[in-house]
């Protein structure tokens, strides 16, 4: 039976210090939980409503985890949702261990991103384009934030990401580095290799001076209108498609 402390418990989760002390998190709806379950990341309770339950038995029984049937007012007591008519499930973090890099790999690096909407948005362009990792500054946002995992819409379960020193991580790679700039070489005039990294900077300051001397390709958007900037995911996004068109 669900007591009232396992919601009490569900609930803190919302908070960082409660993910980060319990190394648990919650993902909310149908989409978000069906990829959950069927991905490598190791399930502890799941909450459902009748429906979700008859439409996916085959899915629950499957797994290896506490299931409660549950109304659709108490999912939405314990999650950050408005509403939610379908599901809730709790997952144990990955641990976060260095990621290494092929010389035909892609991969994103964000340097102090901070907006969880961006963050769970990149992390679904990456999914989109085939790009599986994700390194990440230590003053980036929280991949395990209720709104990275909404955005990204299932995605987040197919990426490997690690949060590192960035600067210590180039001065090892010898993988190109194309960096996203207000001025530099037009990303429409641009060739990329069979693997590197994109490295987008913050929504605010852009790619931080300390990580300037490793950027091997300073790659611009070019700007038709009037508009100061374009949003980091938006921005990440045009970078990845032309990435894909226009690999050597």
């Amino acid at each position: 039976m669900l007591s009232k402390n396992t919601l009490k418990f569900i609930k803190s989760l919302q908070q960082k210090k409660f993910r980060k002390q319990e190394q648990l998190f919650f993902v909310e709806g149908g989409k978000n939980v069906t990829e959950l379950l069927q991905s490598d990341y190791e399930v502890t309770q799941v909450l459902f409503t009748t429906q979700f339950g008859k439409d996916n038995s085959v899915l629950l029984n499957a797994i290896k985890a506490e299931i409660f049937e549950v109304s659709q007012s108490t999912l939405e007591s314990v999650g950050s949702f408005q509403s939610n008519d379908s599901v809730l499930a709790v997952a144990k973090c990955k641990p976060n261990i260095p990621i290494g890099l092929a010389s035909d790999e892609w991969a994103i690096a964000l340097d102090d991103v901070k907006d969880p909407g961006n963050l769970g948005t990149i992390i679904r362009i990456a999914d989109w384009y085939g790009i599986q990792k994700l390194f990440l500054s230590e003053e980036s946002a929280e991949f395990y934030n209720p709104k990275v995992v909404n955005a990204s819409m299932g995605s987040f379960s197919r990426i490997m990401f690690s949060y590192t020193d960035l600067k210590k991580l180039f001065e090892k790679s010898d993988l190109p580095i194309y960096g996203a700039y207000l001025e530099g070489k037009s990303i429409y005039d641009s060739k990329f290799g069979k693997g590197g990294i994109i490295l987008m900077g913050n929504e605010s300051n852009g790619i931080s001076k300390e990580l300037e001397p490793y950027v091997s390709h300073k790659i611009t958007i070019p700007r038709f209108g009037h508009a100061e900037s374009l949003n980091v995911a938006v921005a990440t996004a045009i970078f990845c498609d032309n990435m894909k068109r226009n690999s050597i």
